[in-house]
């Protein structure tokens, strides 16, 4: 089961944290990984990992808010390897600020990469797997997202963002679904990544909001990435249009 021998996916936000653990999973299940990023030399890196586990990989440098590049970026992917199954639409930043402190700048910044580039790389995977009427596109949202009673003060730019992540995939999955593309969302709780530690949400916060998790522990990036590999096989081949929450238990709470 599971099995994406000879599948190829491109991988967004795959330099570190829950995109790098992508990238191995779906590798490890037989894929040919292209491991985009905005910093190239550590898209090598992941790639080098791949290599040693007997994977098939190739890194690319992208901005997801820059259509031109994306546009680019995925030429060169189905150029190398001849094809596009998978969309992991994985890149993501979050910088906390108060909603009255934002400025239009840091707004635009928080939806050009979280929500437009999202759809940027869903279309231009798209017209490459109507091709072959088959197609995966897994998008990374977060518990925080609207309609789960769980905000996030300082947060209303990547919430804001990531709602539209699930709306967006709702519509993606009912138009792309006659070209055989199933469109799903993964919104996951509190995970263990970089993006968490640079936040530098304070020790009393973060203990307030695992004390609300049923496992009281934060999660894991691979324990995510178990359910990309599930989304993105032929097994899943009846689930589109839904959304995953990998949270502990957080919202059953």
């Amino acid at each position: 089961m599971f099995e994406l021998k000879n599948k190829v996916v491109l991988v967004t936000g795959a330099r570190r944290g829950m995109g790098k653990s992508h990238c191995l999973a779906l590798a490890r299940q037989g894929a040919k990984v292209a491991v985009t990023d905005i910093d190239l030399k550590e898209c090598e890196e992941v790639v080098k990992e791949i290599k040693n586990q007997g994977g098939e990989a190739a890194a690319f440098k992208m901005d997801v808010s820059n259509a031109k590049e994306v546009e680019q970026v995925f030429d060169e992917v189905i150029k190398k390897f001849g094809r596009l199954d998978i969309l992991v639409n994985n890149a993501g930043i979050f910088f906390p600020k108060p909603a009255l402190d934002l400025t239009e700048e840091e707004w635009d910044k928080m939806l050009d990469i979280n929500l437009k580039g999202q759809f940027l790389c869903a279309r231009a995977a798209a017209k490459e797997m109507a091709k072959n009427r088959w197609g995966r596109i897994i998008n990374i949202s977060s518990v925080a997202s609207g309609q789960t009673g769980i905000g996030i003060a300082g947060g209303a730019h990547y919430t804001a963002s990531k709602g539209g992540v699930i709306g967006l995939t709702e519509t993606l999955a009912i138009e792309w679904a006659e070209l055989g593309i199933n469109v799903n969302v993964i919104a996951p709780g509190a995970i263990d990544t970089p993006m968490i530690q640079e936040a530098q949400l304070p020790e009393e916060a973060l203990k307030a909001m695992l004390n609300q998790v049923p496992l009281k522990r934060i999660g894991r990036a691979e324990e995510v990435s178990a359910l990309v590999v599930f989304l993105a096989s032929e097994e899943a081949s009846y689930i589109t249009g839904a959304t995953f929450y990998v949270d502990g238990g957080w919202l059953a709470a």
